[in-house]
């Protein structure tokens, strides 16, 4: 049953840990609750914030409005041919759970996601990515509720407008709230191995031939190596998207800047990486107040205790200027700031 709380704190809520208030808050188990939550925040006149993990934001102040945290649950296949199979997975389903249940299952497309903090329903907002691979590949559909008519639209991948790290769905934030997920897994895909450390971790594993569940772990050890635990050192993770530019652009910052990884990709564009960027200007493994740069992953900005939102973007534009003025690459922030 739907029930609105007053005054609620969020630090639970969000991974980097930070201290903010909701003016009102309700927690959805069903879609029906969901509705309600929808028709009510309507009546009042207020504005609604989605939360799932919190995993993918950066609370800047208390939020003066209706939090909605999403905790529906349910993951089943829905069409088998014995080779391919569709799995409708919950929103408020958490995606590293999902990512075992399908390698446990036999079926391949996830295994690379694993250890990606946050909920099912996230996923598409976000086009989460890791290690060669990104959600837009396996998604079959999307299932959405338009928040001011509870209108529900299932939308095929294509009609999501995924591109890095971006979707319609994060185009248009207080229009969408993700109900459920499809994706489309196979037991024969061949398994991904070539990005980053993957295929030296599975050395280190000894494994010659590996299965799913071999590479899922192997991601899984990289990144508990590279990145810090939530639960012990505040983060959302990766905190700025590897910028895009232009193939020219690319060939010229690598020339003046010989060792800069560059990544070429289908659209003519090449991707460069954020964290050398932020790297070179020396902020890996710096403070500014009470947050700060991890110092074993430069794209990872961190509450080293009791820092407020204001702290962590205080943080964050700083590096965006240093990197502007050294390298003039514009840097944009991955996490979605409240309010």
């Amino acid at each position: 049953m739907m029930h609105i709380q007053e005054f609620v704190s969020l630090k639970p809520y969000n991974t980097f840990g930070i201290e903010a208030k909701a003016r009102f808050f309700c927690a959805v188990e069903s879609l029906a609750d969901l509705d309600g939550a929808l028709q009510w925040a309507k009546r009042q006149g207020l504005a609604v914030r989605v939360l799932g993990g919190g995993s993918n934001i950066l609370l800047s102040g208390d939020v003066d409005g209706l939090v909605v945290l999403m905790q529906n649950r349910g993951i089943r296949i829905t069409e088998d041919d014995g080779n391919h199979a569709t799995v409708e997975v919950a929103a408020g389903e958490n995606w590293h759970q999902l990512v075992l249940w399908s390698v446990e299952h036999g079926l391949g497309g996830l295994e690379n996601l694993g250890l990606i903090p946050g909920t099912a329903g996230a996923a598409p907002v976000q086009n989460i990515g890791a290690y060669g691979v990104e959600f837009a590949e396996v998604c079959h559909s999307v299932t959405a509720v338009r928040r001011d008519t509870l209108e529900r639209v299932t939308f095929g991948a294509a009609d999501c407008c995924f591109g890095y790290r971006d979707s319609l769905f994060k185009h248009e934030p207080n229009c969408w709230v993700v109900e459920s997920i499809r994706v489309s897994l196979c037991r024969m895909s061949p398994v991904r191995t070539h990005y980053g450390s993957v295929g030296d971790m599975l050395c280190e594993m000894g494994v010659d031939e590996p299965d799913y569940r071999d590479v899922c772990e192997a991601v899984c050890r990289v990144r508990r190596d590279k990145l810090p635990d939530p639960a012990e050192l505040g983060n959302a993770g990766s905190f700025f998207k590897n910028p895009l530019v232009s193939a020219d652009k690319a060939q010229e910052l690598a020339q003046r800047y010989p060792g800069l990884p560059t990544y070429p990709q289908k659209t003519g564009d090449c991707k460069l990486a954020a964290g050398w960027l932020i790297d070179k200007t020396g902020w890996k493994g710096k403070n500014l107040g009470r947050a700060g740069v991890y110092p074993k992953q430069a794209l990872v900005l961190v509450n080293n205790g009791g820092a407020s939102g204001q702290e962590i973007l205080a943080l964050a534009e700083s590096i965006c200027r240093d990197v502007q003025e050294k390298f003039g690459i514009a840097l944009e922030k991955e996490p979605v700031v409240f309010p």
